[in-house]
């Protein structure tokens, strides 16, 4: 008798996006990068989503929304965060709910980090690129998602508010032009300008510009030292004359006027 095996007992197909990295984006980045070792080529380790739930230290049922919401979105039961001490000023308690996370590795990152690339982000509304400059120095990349509904998993008509995502990628990255590579090989759509790698290209720029304007007003100085030598009575400041010399003046011309009237009314 042959054993029949349900939907469930199937072995699920391995990740397109782990097949894609291991067969194309590890050589890309070998060649680049001139690993000399299989292990040095930088990978994705884990995804942390983080979503937060303030309103859920008034409301229980917001906390239950935000944690229903996430694990459709991500395959796997988020925790809850709570608060690690007291805060007066926002009203909030240790061991108050904040927020909600998730942590994914293996087949459910690379699932979801495909989703996000090939579905999510292309449904963002007015999308110009993502940020080149997020990452945190030590190859670790982290971006910002304004609403839950660009994932194809959440019913617009069931949610009962829109909330906001965290997603932070971690990478075996020693440096964040490594893992901007390794993103980019990925498919993750970043925007032309402020990339890893044109830092320098940008120092070295500016200052080629503050170089040539330096020798600029060197020359334009020069110039000026050559003109007041060829003519330095066009240069030479004029000296006021004194008070005493500026009286004896005025009374010079009061004279004068004095005259001219006399010989006027003589006339």
């Amino acid at each position: 008798m042959e054993a029949t095996t349900t939907e469930a007992q199937r072995a699920a197909p391995p990740p397109r996006l782990r097949d894609r990295f291991e067969s194309e984006v590890a050589e890309q980045l070998t060649a680049k990068f001139g690993y000399g070792n299989p292990m040095q080529v930088p990978r994705l380790e884990k995804v942390t989503v983080n979503m937060g739930v303030g309103e859920a230290k008034q409301t229980s049922s917001v906390l239950e929304a935000a944690i229903e919401q996430l694990a459709v979105i991500s395959g796997q039961r988020p925790n809850v965060r709570r608060a690690r001490k007291s805060i007066a000023s926002f009203k909030i308690r240790a061991g108050m709910p904040v927020g909600v996370a998730v942590t994914l590795r293996g087949a459910r990152m690379w699932e979801f980090v495909d989703r996000l690339i090939s579905i999510a982000i292309p449904r963002i509304r007015d999308f110009r690129g993502l940020n080149p400059r997020s990452f945190d120095g030590r190859g670790n990349y982290s971006l910002g998602i304004r609403e839950q509904l660009i994932f194809p998993e959440i019913d617009y008509d069931s949610i009962d508010e829109v909330r906001g995502l965290d997603v932070t990628i971690t990478t075996s990255a020693s440096s964040d032009e490594e893992a901007f590579e390794l993103l980019l090989a990925l498919g993750f759509p970043f925007s032309a300008e402020g990339r890893p790698g044109e830092v320098d290209r940008e120092a070295e720029e500016e200052e080629r510009r503050r170089e040539e304007a330096r020798k600029r007003a060197e020359a334009e100085a020069a110039a000026l030292e050559q003109l007041k030598e060829e003519n330095p009575e066009a240069y030479a400041k004029r000296v006021r004359p004194e008070e005493g010399e500026e009286g004896e003046e005025g009374a010079e011309e009061g004279e004068t006027e004095e005259e001219t009237e006399k010989e006027v009314s003589e006339e």
